[in-house]
């Protein structure tokens, strides 16, 4: 195989996004051989747009058997991600899931033991793994060059979405259709990058608004504190209120802090690491000898089609992938977790959640409806 024949499941508005990266030539190696939509209008639109050689089915299902493809890229709405990820899998299939894995931990954990029981390439679509600022503080982070993180805090809030936005109806911002709203639809990115830079905390608390700011069932305006399991802590704050918005990670630790904003990256290394000082200054009020630099970055973002490229990579030569399947469900635990400490009124929630306590009042949300 020099090529990987790619069928795409949901032509909505990220997966004709993807159709025209790769109608582009962004991804030599890949070659879209088919579509799959439940709406016979987008499958239209799809042709129209890829040619009448492209194959076109009306399920899923049709698509994951038909033999005519490789791999596949769910671009659905995020219930069915681990749904026809599995069918994928179970058929033979490569599967690249796009963000977030899933609604509720327990159906990916299922869909990562399927995996973990083939041989395929199981790869998310988190493509700001990509972005160079993010790759050299995790560098900075992993080598030990920060020493051991002391705090972490995140805000998030440059995600504005108008009520217009969401009065355009469809299965958005319900819980029955998305099962979540700025921690489900804009945040799995965020989620995945400060788990993968800062790892995982042990326990979550939060307050969280539901509809706060636009006419919408599910959350808008979201505040958690993390702690670490060396005793660290975290605050991560999200909106889809605030314009303009901030977007700011500050990971401190005992060597100095980086801080990403305005995708730069800056370090203020100390000079002398804090353990070290507390031990011998005996001059009251100081601190150490702290050096900001600006540190350069290389290579580019290649975003969504940076990651198709690797799938494909990994499919052909076997290439480490940068966002594999079975890591979603990281960020999916953190935002599981900040819901479950809201709606159970509990001071701290432990990761891994309680996957059945999670399903169970979830479940009461959407009949609330």
């Amino acid at each position: 195989m020099n090529k990987v024949r790619l069928g795409l499941i949901g032509y909505g508005k990220i997966g004709s996004q993807h159709v025209k990266g790769l109608l582009s030539g962004a991804v030599p190696q890949c070659e879209l051989a088919a579509v799959a939509d439940t709406d016979p209008a987008r499958l239209t639109a799809a042709k129209q747009a890829a040619g009448e050689k492209l194959l076109t089915f009306d399920s899923a299902e049709a698509l994951i058997h038909s033999g005519k493809v490789d791999a596949i890229h769910i671009c659905t709405p995020h219930y069915f991600h681990p749904v026809y990820a599995i069918a994928g899998l179970k058929a033979g299939l490569h599967v690249l899931v796009e963000k977030p894995a899933g609604v509720y931990t327990k159906q990916v954990k299922e869909m990562n033991a399927v995996a973990a029981g083939t041989d395929r390439v199981f790869a998310m679509m988190f493509n700001q793994r990509t972005m160079p600022v993010y790759q050299k503080a995790r560098e900075l982070v992993k080598s030990g060059e920060l020493g051991e993180i002391t705090r972490t805090n995140w805000i998030i809030t440059n995600w504005f979405r108008s009520q217009s936005y969401y009065d355009q109806g469809g299965w958005r911002a319900t819980w029955e259709g998305e099962g979540g709203g700025v921690l489900l639809n804009q945040n799995p990115h965020n989620l995945d990058l400060f788990q993968w830079i800062c790892g995982m905390p042990d326990r979550v608390k939060s307050v969280v608004y539901y509809g706060k700011h636009r006419k919408i069932e599910v959350e808008d305006d979201v505040y958690a504190l993390f702690e670490y399991p060396n005793g660290a802590t975290g605050c991560y704050i999200t909106t889809i209120a605030d314009s303009p918005g901030t977007n700011r990670l500050e990971i401190c630790g005992d060597r100095g802090k980086l801080v990403i904003e305005d995708n730069k990256l800056f370090f203020y290394r100390l000079c002398e690491n804090i353990s070290d000082f507390n031990s011998r200054y005996t001059g009251g009020i100081g601190q150490p000898e702290c050096w900001k630099i600006e540190v350069p970055l290389k290579g580019t973002y290649t975003s969504h089609m940076g990651i198709l490229q690797n799938f494909c990579d990994a499919i052909l030569k076997g290439t480490p992938l940068i966002a594999p399947g079975q890591e979603g469900i990281y960020g999916l635990e953190l935002s599981n977790a900040i819901h479950l400490s809201s709606w159970t009124g509990e001071n701290w929630v432990d990761i891994p959640v309680d996957d059945e306590l999670f399903y169970t009042k979830l479940q009461e949300k959407i009949q609330k409806k």
